[in-house]
């Protein structure tokens, strides 16, 4: 194939919510702006009316359509019809490259493509993890399961793309030393990204914006602005923005804790539009790869109080003394304390603008995937 041949790309993943989702989006648009025909295989079960108008927002890029079929989190006995789905849809579409982000993803990429393989077909199978199994320790045994998963899924990988350094050490400590090429490609964002976001009148003391999930934090978050409220003498607001199988349970912590009249539930949306509803940003999670949400609220010009987690002490920098303790609501509280107090002290800790958007570019980030694809395919 001519290195400047026009790719046929499939991206499939599971969840069409969260970064993996702002991932695959930002890809399509820079891989179809450069000539390459583009489709998506994701879950049909997850995501609401906000995940069907982001679809709407790359439909025009998707050449090769978008396809979703019920694809559940674990594994069960309907990943089967699942793996037979995929394999009709990717195999009427005569990819050079299948992509698979995430664990669920990145399975059905290599087995399908294997498949393929077999058929003759000379179609690369790419795989970014994206955090995924990685989140699992080796004292569990759900977690040796899937890391021995991994493992095997190797033999049938053409390239490993990870999105942190933090990523690709968890990958060789937890599965070994990466057996196929492999690359360290940041996400990246948008110029206009990079433009100024000033909260809105009446926009609560703290913002939570994610997936309504325990992984996430938002537990974490209740607790702590409870005890920070304590620690300074008087209420504070927050609003938490989004969706997820938890949060009801979210919903019935607040209730509990008599919090519903300061803490505010709302739908997931735009992150720059939910970056308008809240002073101080915080990300309270347990584990992350390299999250969208810490790049797009520095990127806006508004502090962040986040998790020692995953990639994030990259964004930072490593001896940041603004990043804490996962899952540590007294810690968190003390944060969010100080915060209100000191409000300049947290801006004056985040990292340089200038140096933010010369190392994380969805440009350069696309550009650097799509020359690791070729690499692949010779």
């Amino acid at each position: 194939m001519s290195d400047h041949a026009p790719l046929r790309i499939v991206h499939c993943f599971r969840s069409p919510v969260g970064g993996i989702f702002r991932h695959v989006r930002d890809l399509v648009r820079y891989q179809h702006e450069a000539g390459h025909k583009v489709g998506i295989l994701c879950d049909s079960i997850t995501g609401g009316a906000h995940e069907d108008a982001l679809f709407d927002t790359i439909r025009p890029f998707l050449n090769l359509g978008l396809t979703r079929v019920p694809m559940h989190r674990s594994i069960g006995p309907g990943d089967i019809v699942t793996a037979l789905k995929c394999r009709s849809e990717i195999k009427s579409l005569k990819p050079d490259i299948i992509h698979g982000h995430g664990a669920k993803g990145g399975a059905m990429t290599r087995l399908v493509g294997s498949q393929l393989r077999v058929s003759r077909s000379r179609v690369s199978r790419l795989y970014s993890p994206h955090g995924g199994s990685l989140h699992y320790s080796r004292s569990q045994l759900s977690g040796r399961f899937y890391f021995a998963l991994e493992r095997f899924l190797e033999r049938f990988t053409d390239g490993l793309v990870f999105v942190s350094d933090y990523e690709r050490q968890a990958y060789t400590a937890k599965i070994g030393p990466p057996r196929p090429p492999s690359r360290l490609i940041y996400n990246g964002l948008h110029d206009k990204e990079f433009e100024d976001i000033t909260p809105e009148e009446g926009a609560a003391d703290f913002l939570y914006v994610g997936m309504m999930r325990d992984l996430k934090g938002p537990d974490v978050f209740i607790d702590a602005l409870g005890k920070a409220e304590k620690l300074i003498g008087k209420p504070l607001s927050a609003m938490m923005i989004g969706d997820g199988d938890d949060k009801d349970k979210y919903r019935r912590m607040l209730e509990a804790s008599g919090q519903t009249d300061r803490v505010k539930l709302e739908p997931a949306m735009p992150v720059r539009d939910a970056l308008r509803r809240g002073e101080f940003v915080v990300v309270p999670s347990r584990a992350e790869s390299l999250p969208y949400l810490v790049l797009e609220t520095l990127a806006a010009g508004r502090p962040v109080i986040a998790t020692r987690v995953g990639g994030i002490p990259e964004i930072f920098g490593v001896d940041s003394p603004v990043l804490i303790p996962p899952g540590n609501a007294d810690a968190l509280a003390k944060a969010m304390a100080n915060t209100v107090g000191s409000p300049r002290e947290l801006m004056a800790q985040m990292p340089d603008k200038m140096d933010l958007e010369t190392r994380f570019s969805a440009r350069t980030m696309a550009n650097q995937i799509t020359d690791f694809y070729r690499d692949c395919t010779a």
